[in-house]
């Protein structure tokens, strides 16, 4: 029986697409995809996600490589707070699932400096029981080592969780140790997929 909820948090409870943000605010397409590909989709995004590296390690090893200043690396990883904002028609979900006695947790491939900052600034983290973010567990979802950490370190049995992701092979990582799992593609049908999987309504 379900009783536990664990969230992945990006394009599940905080919207991050930082493709269409650099598509709005930055009209040099140049510019543009040497910060996604460089910045945002580059090897030193996951060794941050991982807490291998700080930003400062980050910032100097994709200058070496890239045709891009510091000072317009370090203005790209300083967007992330305006990339990032809460998706409330998900948010609002967690107090009535909190009412109806489930354990809510987060478990997110997340920098270490950006997580102070979003936990701090965002009130939905109230409703949650616990959470872990990749950096302060160095390592990274979907490798099954984070699920074992995060499940070992709150007593939680897979066969009673939940897990909730946008990605496929991170709920794929988590069906493989025995959660449920669903598989978010449009943050958008989270209630539905939620009422669907535990056979609840929620208002």
């Amino acid at each position: 029986m379900i009783d536990t909820i664990i969230f992945d948090l990006g394009n599940v409870l905080i919207s991050w697409k930082p493709d269409e943000y650099l598509e709005k605010n930055i009209p040099d397409i140049n510019l543009r995809n040497k910060l996604l590909n460089h910045v945002f989709r580059g090897p030193e995004w996951l060794k941050l996600d991982n807490g291998d590296i700080t930003i400062d390690d980050a910032i100097d090893a994709i200058a070496v490589k890239a045709s891009l200043k510091k000072e317009q690396i370090r203005a790209a990883f300083d967007m992330r707070k305006k990339i990032l904002f809460p998706l409330t028609r998900n948010t609002k979900l967690l107090p009535s699932l909190k009412k109806r006695g489930f354990r809510l947790y987060f478990l997110s491939n997340f920098p270490d400096d950006l997580f102070d900052e979003i936990h701090a600034a965002y009130d939905f983290f109230r409703f949650f029981d616990g959470g872990e973010i990749s950096a302060r567990l160095n390592a990274s979802k979907p490798d099954v080592k984070i699920f074992q950490i995060f499940l070992n370190n709150h007593s939680l049995n897979p066969e009673n969780c939940l897990f909730i992701d946008d990605s496929h092979y991170n709920a794929t990582s988590a069906e493989f140790l025995g959660m449920k799992v669903i598989h978010l593609e449009n943050p958008e049908i989270l209630q539905q997929n939620l009422e669907n999987v535990l056979n609840i309504k929620i208002s």
